[in-house]
């Protein structure tokens, strides 16, 4: 190498090391922006085509190497819709094309980032500080169904009420309860009491209705809704009606014999046509069933795991059938009183919106004044095989291309931290570090330069 190709290998250390002190300067100055993944500097040695006996050190140049695969930390806020990725990968997002009338267009292509710091803006969307809206498929909160994938808007309509269709019931009922209706008459022709399979009775108030009181316990009071989402209130009664008897064998005065079969415990449900008033100046109407247990109190029969109130009335109120869903749940094996291990329903009053958060699984949830949460939207998140070779933009946002590969949608693993953000992976420590060997090596190739110099003006002077 010559001393002019020694001044141009030196021009070229020095922007090689400027390009890595712009590197520098742009982690430092993104050391705060959410999401933002630092740029580091790799070097390589340029060299002429040479025999290898007068191969020498040649140019150099520098790239940039981008570390989209290296996550930074985790940190929580106080914004619901905020999110990070715990793990690889992208939320899926478009930037607004337009905004004509009120009405916002998006771009047709898909970006990718990690800045998960979204709120929602006057429209609903999910916007995060770079301007990107989050994708993902959109769920109508009144009817459930999944609408197209795009943007995703939370809406802020009220929701409806919901008419019970449905209670979920799990009780133990005492094998010897204190008080029961066997034995008991009522002034009715048609007696209330069901002792086998189904069938319809009911209990009128006064001297008839106190006897039931009298010879029940009381069951579960669940508040359920009228198909206006009305609340309405269910007061129950169990009532055994009959004891288990078991299996017997009589011999007869002419020494002939009868056979005696066994019978179940049978227990009757009730429930009070009118709440506003004292229980005993209600009607009750049966459930319907015979609910039948063996000797050992597993109920036998039915058998079918529910059943159901065929639009009751209650408080003047005309309701929806109801299933009563017990399952495995209904058993006889208590001492007095009854023991309930599950009673819900699925009804609901209408309900205001509240405000969303995000769950780990990528849900978006919206929480309405009536209790209900109700899932609202899917994030999209997507992997890439080679995440560092996306092609990074302004906003913080990324391109898919041949190097990264095609996005692959899924969490595979990776998890979604709601109300947190992630940082920067930019290490200030580490950047100034860098910063300092870079200074050193910029000042030593301006001294390869004042060095060349100096040799050509002593080359210059040997023909004075």
């Amino acid at each position: 190498m010559d001393v002019f190709s020694a001044l141009q290998t030196a021009v070229s250390g020095m922007k090689a090391q400027g390009f890595s002190l712009e590197n520098i300067s742009g982690n430092i100055a993104n050391s705060q922006t959410t999401g933002f993944k630092r740029v580091d500097t790799s070097f390589v040695d340029l060299v002429a085509e040479q025999a290898p006996s007068r191969q020498v050190s040649g140019s150099v140049r520098a790239n940039s190497v981008l570390t989209n695969s290296i996550q930074g930390n985790i940190i929580a806020t106080e914004t619901p819709t905020n999110m990070a990725l715990n793990g690889p990968g992208f939320f899926a997002v478009q930037t607004k094309a337009s905004d004509v009338n009120g009405q916002t267009s998006f771009s047709p292509e898909n970006l990718y980032t990690r800045r998960g710091d979204f709120k929602t803006d006057s429209e609903g969307y999910l916007r995060n500080g770079g301007g990107a809206y989050l994708t993902g498929s959109n769920i109508d909160p009144i009817t459930g169904n999944a609408g197209s994938e795009g943007p995703i808007q939370i809406s802020q309509r009220p929701i409806p009420g919901k008419a019970t269709g449905m209670i979920s019931y799990a009780a133990d009922l005492p094998k010897n309860p204190a008080n029961t209706l066997v034995g008991t008459t009522f002034s009715g022709t048609a007696s209330p009491i069901i002792l086998t399979g189904t069938g319809n009775g009911t209990v009128p108030a006064g001297t008839d209705a106190n006897n039931l009181m009298n010879g029940s316990i009381t069951g579960p009071i669940l508040q359920i809704y009228s198909a206006s989402g009305a609340p309405v209130q269910l007061n129950t009664v169990w009532s055994k009606v009959q004891d288990a008897v078991p299996a017997k064998t009589t011999t007869n005065a002419d020494g002939t014999k009868t056979e005696f079969p066994a019978k179940n415990a049978v227990w009757n449900l009730f429930y009070a046509n009118d709440t506003t008033v004292d229980r005993g100046k209600s009607s009750w109407t049966n459930a319907g069933t015979a609910f039948e247990f063996d000797a050992g109190g597993t109920l036998v029969e039915p058998d079918t795991g529910s059943i159901t109130l065929a639009e009751p009335t209650i408080d003047g109120v005309k309701l929806e059938s109801i299933a009563i869903s017990y399952g495995k749940g209904l058993s006889s094996f208590g001492d007095k009183n009854i023991a309930m291990s599950e009673l819900k329903q699925d009804g609901f009053t209408s309900g205001t919106f509240k405000d969303s958060y995000i769950t780990e699984s990528g849900e978006v949830v919206a929480s309405y004044s009536n209790g209900n949460t109700i899932t609202v939207a899917n994030i999209k998140v997507v992997q890439f095989t080679n995440p560092d070779g996306l092609k990074a933009d302004s906003s913080g946002n990324y391109r898919q291309t041949l190097d990264s590969g095609v996005p692959v949608t899924g969490l595979n693993g990776t998890t979604i931290e709601g109300q947190n953000i992630e940082q920067s992976n930019t290490d200030i420590a580490s950047e100034f570090s860098k910063m300092i060997v870079t200074q050193q090596a910029y000042s030593a190739n301006t001294k390869v330069i004042s060095t060349a110099q100096d040799m050509m003006s002593s080359l210059i002077n040997i023909i004075r």
